[in-house]
Order: C-alpha cells, then sequence, then structure tokens
C-alpha cells in the first residue's frame, strides 16, 4: 500500500531510458560507421599525396654525381623496394604484409603500395608511404553523444514519470490513510463485542447464538489483524524473540474453538511442549492464525482437523491437516485475492501474506492435498 513517486519513476524511467536509447543510439552508430570511412578516405588522400610528393622529388634528381637526400617527413615514413621486395630505403617501423597496388592496413598503421617503373628511380620497383593513425577522437565523440543521450533521456522520463504519477501518490495517501483510519474505528468495535461476550458468557452462559456471534467475531478479528499487517508492511520491522512453539500455537487453538464449534468440528492437538526457537511473535501468529483458520473454512462438518508441533532433528514443524474439500491448484493458493472456494467467503490475502512471511523468514512449507479428501500444511522452522 504504499506508493512513492521517486521509486516509480526511478524504475520506469531506466526502463523507458534504455528502449528510447537503443532506437536513437542505432541511427548515431550509422552515423559514426559513415565518419570512419570518411576518415579513412581522408587518411588514404593523404597517403597518395605523399607518395606524389615523393615521386616528383625523385623525378627532380637528375645529377647521378650527387647524393640523393630522399624526403622526411614528421608525421609519414617511406620506403623503396625492388621486384624481389629488397630493402633500397626505408624509414619504416614495420614490416609490410603486402605489396599489392593500393592501400593496406596493420593495426593503426595505413601505408599506400606505389608500383615504379622498374629501374627507373635508384633501381625501385615499390614505394610504400606510411602513416600511424587512429580513430580515437571520432570514437570519444560518439562516446560523448552516446552519454548525453542517455543522461537526457533518463532525466527527462525521470520528471516526465514523477509528474504523471504524482495524483496517482495523493489517490494512494489517501486511500491508505483511509484503510488506516477504518481498522482503527473497526478495532474499537471489535474490541468492545468480544469484551461483552467474554462478560455476558460469565454472568449468563453459553447459548448458540452468543457462540455464532463470538465467532464471527473472531473470524472478524483474523481479517483485521491480516490488513493491519498488510498496511504496516514495509514500515514495521517486526521484532524477535525467544518463544515457545509449543505454548503459542495451543493458545492459538484455544483462542479458534469456538469457531471450530460451530461446525461441530474436533481440533485435535498433539504438541510438543518446550520448543522455543527465536522468532517474530506476530508473524508467527499470521502463520498459525491463517492456516488454522483456513483448515476450519475447508473442513466438512463433523470433522477433526490435527494440529500437531514437533521436532525434527534441528528443526521445529508446526503441521495443519483437514478433511476437507482440498485443493484444485496449489500453486494459485498463494496469490493475493485467490480464493479456491468463493462461496467461503474471505479476501484472498491470508495465505499471501503466509508466503511472504516464509519467503523472508526462510521457512519451507510443503502442501499435501487431495481434491475432496482434505489437505495438509507442514511448516518447517
Amino acid at each position: 500500500m504504499i506508493f512513492n513517486t521517486d521509486d516509480f519513476a526511478r524504475k520506469y524511467a531506466f526502463i523507458y531510458t534504455g528502449i528510447l536509447a537503443v532506437l536513437l543510439i542505432a541511427p548515431l552508430v550509422v552515423y559514426v560507421q559513415l565518419l570512419l570511412q570518411i576518415d579513412e578516405a581522408k587518411v588514404k588522400l593523404s597517403l597518395e599525396s605523399q607518395a606524389k610528393k615523393i615521386i616528383t622529388s625523385m623525378q627532380h634528381y637528375q645529377n647521378e654525381d650527387q647524393v640523393y637526400y630522399f624526403p622526411r617527413y614528421k608525421e609519414y615514413k617511406a620506403a623503396l623496394y625492388t621486384d624481389q621486395y629488397e630493402v633500397i630505403f626505408s624509414n619504416l617501423e614495420f614490416e609490410p604484409l603486402s605489396f599489392t597496388e593500393g592501400f593496406h592496413q596493420k593495426r593503426n598503421r595505413y601505408y599506400y603500395v606505389y608500383p615504379l617503373p622498374n629501374a627507373y628511380y635508384f633501381g625501385a620497383s615499390y614505394l610504400l608511404v606510411s602513416t600511424i593513425h587512429t580513430a580515437n577522437n571520432i570514437y570519444f565523440f560518439a562516446a560523448m553523444v552516446m552519454i548525453a543521450i542517455v543522461i537526457a533521456l533518463f532525466i527527462f522520463s525521470f520528471l516526465l514519470l514523477r509528474n504523471f504519477s504524482r495524483p496517482f501518490e495523493k489517490l494512494n495517501t489517501q486511500l491508505d490513510n483511509f484503510i488506516k483510519d477504518s481498522m482503527h474505528e473497526i478495532n474499537t468495535p471489535l474490541s468492545i463485542i468480544n469484551l461483552n461476550s467474554d462478560l455476558f458468557a460469565s454472568k449468563y452462559g453459553e447459548n448458540k447464538y452468543l457462540l455464532r456471534m463470538k465467532s464471527a467475531a473472531k473470524t472478524l478479528a483474523t481479517i483485521y489483524n491480516d490488513m493491519d499487517y498488510l498496511v504496516k508492511e514495509g514500515r514495521v520491522k517486526y521484532k524477535k524473540s525467544d518463544l515457545d512453539f509449543g505454548e503459542f500455537i495451543q493458545n492459538r487453538v484455544d483462542y479458534f474453538q469456538e469457531i471450530a464449534n460451530l461446525k461441530q468440528i474436533q481440533l485435535q492437538t498433539n504438541i510438543l511442549s518446550g520448543l522455543t526457537h527465536t522468532f517474530s511473535k506476530t508473524k508467527l501468529q499470521r502463520i498459525v492464525d491463517n492456516t488454522i483458520s483456513n483448515a476450519i473454512k475447508y473442513s466438512n462438518d463433523n470433522s477433526n482437523v490435527e494440529i500437531s508441533v514437533y521436532r525434527v532433528d534441528d528443526h521445529i514443524v508446526f503441521e495443519v491437516q483437514d478433511h476437507g474439500v482440498g485443493i484444485k491448484d496449489t500453486s494459485k493458493i498463494f496469490s493475493r485475492y485467490y480464493r479456491e472456494n468463493e462461496a467461503k467467503g474471505g479476501f484472498g490475502i491470508g495465505l499471501n501474506i503466509v508466503k511472504k512471511i516464509i519467503d523472508e523468514e526462510d521457512i519451507l512449507l510443503e502442501v499435501d492435498s487431495k481434491f475432496g479428501e482434505g489437505t495438509t500444511f507442514k511448516y518447517i522452522f
């Protein structure tokens, strides 16, 4: 029943940001690929231009008696090779992988192979021009754009969803306050009914009408306690203490005896005393009350409900077996608002609360049911 606008907006902002980011980044990837192709074309053009400069320089050299100073550049390296791929001149810092005419790449080194007329340029057959080039600036640009897109989308989605959800938060708060106020208003007359029923019974004795009234009040009290637990869920941390499971469960059996009497159901107990375990009293009561009340509710008239508490190795076992209608699909009974039999009443929240508690406290639950014969719930603490 807790609705937090920021949590809601943050959760779905991540989802929407991821979806929109994929849609928007896809064109960015295509654009980056285009930039990389343009960048590579520029590198190839610059290598070809340098090769032509070197060839022009060699063409201008006509005096064989003078020393020829091969052109050197800061960003470019060059080499001359014979037709047998022997080095005539080279300031390259790597070994070429191929002498095929055109452009080649070896990691971050680009080089251009230009075939020369045989024996015209100092006996060379190949001219290689190389440069080191990376596209880090393009990748950096792409990364910055992607980060900016994701951040902008998240901020936009978060603000939009938060503003969108505020009316729901307000409505949820009002509903939550109404439920809490209603719970408080129900508790007072319910306590008065129980108290005066006990006083009337002690003064005038029990009768079937009073028994029905007390049974109905206890059934209502169980529903009230379930609702109270849901209202406080996530807000209240229930403290644990050392509990005598046998004594505690026996008290709850005594509490439900009057409800069972209306259907002439015998609550047969086999409860071992002195079994102490550290556990929350509130959570244990929700487990015990919902299990016993359901066993009574779905049992046939004039039948028995067996309630046992015993030890197996280092574990305490709480077991309730009824002889009633059974369960068609045990996988659905823990879903909130699910009711196996609409005619039996209830809100379908009891076992959902039990499921949450046993998951939180790492309790093993075994449910064995035969439709039309009965059901056994076994909790292993």
